[in-house]
This record gives C-alpha cells, sequence and structure tokens, in this order.
C-alpha cells in the first residue's frame, strides 16, 4: 500500500458532492455509497468518512487516509448494484504507512444510492451545508436529509415510522453542532447515520488584538477565519452565511448596523458583537429604531462571549469560542462539575 497525500476534510467533502451531482445527472442510475458501519483501533479517526462509486469503477471520497481502499474501492463498484457488507482490516504496518495511529479492522455497508438522492446530498455537501444520510443497516433502504435544519426529506426508510424516527436523531445530532457517524436503534430496527455539519468559519469585523487572538483561537480549533474592515465586505459575508459561519463584531461604529441587519434578515450563522454595556445599549435602541423585533434582538450575541473574567486579548478569544460552541450544541454553559447532562456533547 502507498501513502496518499489526502487534502483537507472540508475539501474531500467537495470534491465528494461535486462528483456525486456530476454522477447523478448522467447516466450512472444507482451510486454506490460505502460507510463504516462499526471499527475497532485505528485510534482517533473522524467521523463522517465515506466513499462513493459508480458501476463502472468512477470513484471519490476517502476512508482512513486510504487504508481502506484495497476493500473500500471495489466495494462501492458492487454497491451501485445492491447492498453488501466487507469487513476490512489494516495491520500495524499498513496503518503506519497511511498516518493511522494504530492497526484496526472496519466493517463496511455499501448499498445503492438512487440518483435524486446523490444529487440531493451531492449538493448539499458540495456547498458546505449540513446533510445526513441514514439508512438501515442491511442497505436496503435510505433517506437524505438537507437544508440548515435537515428540514428537507429526500427518499424513505421503508415506513413513515422509521422515516420519522431516523429524522428526529439526525436533527437532535444537528444540534450538538458536530459531524458523526452513530448507529440509531429505531424500535425494532437499527439505522446507520452519518451526518456532515460544515466547520465554523469566523469573520472578524475590525481590527485589533482580540481579534487577532479570535483568529488565533479559531485556527487552533481547526475553523477557518479571516478579518474585513469594509461594511460592504461584511455585509455581503453575513448575508451569505450558513449555520456554521460566525460573525463577531469588533467596531463599534453605528454603520455596522447594516451588517447586523443583513444577518437578521438573512436569519442564518452565529452574530456576535463586542462591546460595554453602553455601547450595547445604543446599539439596541438604533436596531429597534429601524425595526428589529425583541426576537430578532435576542438572537444578537452582546456582548458576546461567557462569562469566564477574561482580561487578556487571549482569555476574550476563549470566552468568545466558548459561547459559539455552546450555542451550537444547545448548551447553557454551565460547569460540568454542575451539570447533569452527558459530557462531551
Amino acid at each position: 500500500m502507498t501513502a496518499t497525500s489526502v487534502p483537507s476534510t472540508s475539501e474531500t467533502l467537495r470534491e465528494l458532492g461535486s462528483a456525486l451531482r456530476r454522477w447523478s445527472a448522467g447516466e450512472a442510475g444507482s451510486i454506490g455509497v460505502v460507510r463504516v458501519l462499526g471499527r475497532h483501533g485505528f485510534g482517533t479517526v473522524e467521523s463522517g468518512q465515506i466513499v462513493a462509486g459508480t458501476a463502472s469503477g468512477e470513484t471519490s471520497g476517502v476512508l482512513y487516509l486510504h487504508a481502506l481502499d484495497d476493500t473500500a474501492v471495489p466495494l462501492a463498484s458492487v454497491a451501485a448494484q445492491r447492498p453488501e457488507v466487507r469487513e476490512a482490516h489494516v495491520a500495524e504496518a499498513g496503518a503506519a504507512e497511511a498516518g493511522l495511529a494504530c492497526a484496526g479492522g472496519a466493517t463496511l455497508l455499501g448499498h445503492p444510492l438512487p440518483g435524486p438522492l446523490a444529487a440531493a446530498l451531492g449538493e448539499a455537501l458540495e456547498h458546505a451545508s449540513p446533510a445526513a444520510l441514514i439508512s438501515t443497516v442491511d442497505g436496503a433502504a435510505a433517506l437524505v436529509l438537507t437544508g440548515p435544519a435537515l428540514d428537507v426529506v429526500h427518499g424513505s426508510l421503508g415506513t413513515a415510522g422509521l422515516d420519522e424516527e431516523g429524522v428526529e436523531a439526525a436533527r437532535r445530532l444537528l444540534r450538538r453542532g458536530g459531524t458523526v457517524t452513530e448507529r440509531v436503534t429505531a424500535g425494532d430496527a437499527e439505522l446507520l447515520l452519518d451526518l456532515w455539519v460544515p466547520v465554523p468559519s469566523v469573520l472578524v469585523v475590525g481590527a485589533g488584538a482580540i481579534g487577532e487572538a479570535l483568529l488565533a483561537q479559531a485556527a487552533l480549533l481547526g475553523w477557518a477565519g479571516r478579518t474585513v474592515t469594509g461594511l460592504d465586505e461584511a455585509r455581503d459575508a453575513v448575508a451569505a452565511f450558513t449555520d456554521a459561519d460566525v460573525v463577531v463584531l469588533l467596531d463599534h461604529s453605528p454603520r455596522f448596523d447594516a451588517m447586523l441587519l443583513a444577518g437578521l434578515e438573512h436569519g442564518r450563522g452565529f452574530l456576535g458583537a463586542l462591546g460595554s454595556r453602553r455601547t450595547q445599549a445604543a446599539r439596541r435602541e438604533r436596531l429597534l429604531a429601524a425595526g428589529v423585533s425583541e426576537e430578532q434582538l435576542a438572537t444578537i450575541h452582546g456582548p458576546v462571549g461567557l462569562d469566564l473574567g477574561a482580561r487578556t486579548p487571549a482569555e476574550t478569544a476563549v470566552s468568545i469560542v466558548a459561547e459559539v460552541i455552546a450555542a451550537r450544541a444547545g448548551r447553557a454553559a454551565t460547569a460540568l462539575g454542575a451539570s447533569q447532562g452527558r459530557i462531551g456533547g
């Protein structure tokens, strides 16, 4: 096995999405997808890994740094025609060569994905929108969920009851805010659920030490980030936000109210604004005068950040990122010792 240079996860998913849309628009018929039904070993690996392919042998996607290609790639072609489960094993030498932490084994499920479902999933992945692929564990039926709240349903698991339980499970996981692969029990059936949630992208509006620290903190988490100082650029960026995107307004100038108005109208992403209580109150009055409702105002996180007692720019950045994580997960951001909820999402 030869080690292969692997692009970033987001790039891989965009490429996979493009391939799914291209194949579904052609005459490929059903498309085969290969997913991880179970695994042991390998160390820490990312969820949501998938390979897709056509009966003619075209493939896209990555499973475990290509370490499973000998099994996954031919299975993708077979899966375009029928469901099949195969076992894949990687020895220590092969795992090390691929860049995995240790040896391991995986149970792979390959199953057909009809053209309309492949097209819907492909469009969501290509445009970095939330998406879920749910199937029965035997691969006999599948559905795809797309949209910011996974509110668009494509396909069926066979019964209305299974569809309802699968959709609810995916939307519940979406509230945690992270990509996940999970086995879900639905009545007497078991489902395999892959959920893809885009990695957050942070837009800092305004210059300064806090903005620099915030971008450094975002980079540490693997989030994308950039700074803008102009109103037009900031407004255009926020108007195109996905649910994964975050804006932190550092500039106190009233002219940036237009950016917040664009964000409220669009209704997606995390809108945060720095500033003192006095600055927040003045901004609030201006936005109310502009026709913003109390309900809309409540969606703006200001002053942005959790009350951690932050004093330095770096500590302030931590408090802001912590609030973003809590908001995405639907958590109240209390101390773990005082919480009765599940630890770790």
